[in-house]
């Protein structure tokens, strides 16, 4: 995983007025914590944080007052209409440290022929790895599954240094038939209507 490097000031202002005033700059206020360092307030640029959170779990390399500090996102706000950041937490992390969190599942492959219907219980694993080696993703192949088939936590093959932290028998995805839907009782259907017809 690359890192991405972003300049980052700290701020002195809090609140919703001051939270205003830093997006109409098109820059973001967000929070770094933890290894019980006292939380740090920092005002991000707006359109670099955007382009590096369309990586999952992006290890960001911030540049804080000519100190450079690695962090992954943690907790991330947008706007419910628009879709702009309105606030990030970011976790401190070191290298070599482990951390957990969710990776996105993607799937390849056709169901087996027939009406069936993939269901992602999960559409993130939980797993533990080295903060500067999160896999951005799992790929899973669903070639073949039918009704009834199911993949568990533990069939996802997972990249060196990575391992779960769910049971192993969690079910990630499984392969439902598709239900017709019947006409309620005493209602014909059209088709039955045109055959009498």
């Amino acid at each position: 995983m690359s890192e991405v490097k972003i300049s980052a000031a700290t701020r002195s202002e809090f609140g919703k007025g001051a939270a205003r005033r830093i997006r109409r700059e098109d820059k973001v206020p967000g929070v770094l914590y933890g290894h019980g360092s006292d939380p740090l307030h920092l005002t991000l640029p707006g359109h670099d944080l955007l382009m590096a959170l369309r990586t999952p779990n992006v290890l960001i390399a911030l540049d804080i007052d000519g100190k450079t500090e690695l962090a992954i996102p943690k907790s991330v706000q947008r706007d419910p209409l628009k879709g702009f950041l309105e606030h990030v937490d970011l976790l401190l992390v070191k290298r070599g440290e482990q951390v957990t969190v969710e990776i996105p599942v993607h799937t390849e492959g056709e169901l087996a022929p027939g009406a069936f219907l993939l269901e992602h219980v999960l559409n993130a694993l939980p797993v533990e790895a080295e903060a500067t080696h999160i896999p951005e993703s799992v790929t899973v192949s669903i070639e073949g599954l039918a009704a009834g088939d199911s993949v568990l936590a533990k069939d996802i093959k997972l990249p060196k240094g990575t391992t779960l932290t769910v049971e192993e028998d969690t079910v990630v995805l499984q392969v439902l038939a598709a239900q017709a839907e019947e006409a309620p009782e005493g209602e014909e259907t059209v088709e039955e209507e045109a055959a009498e017809a």
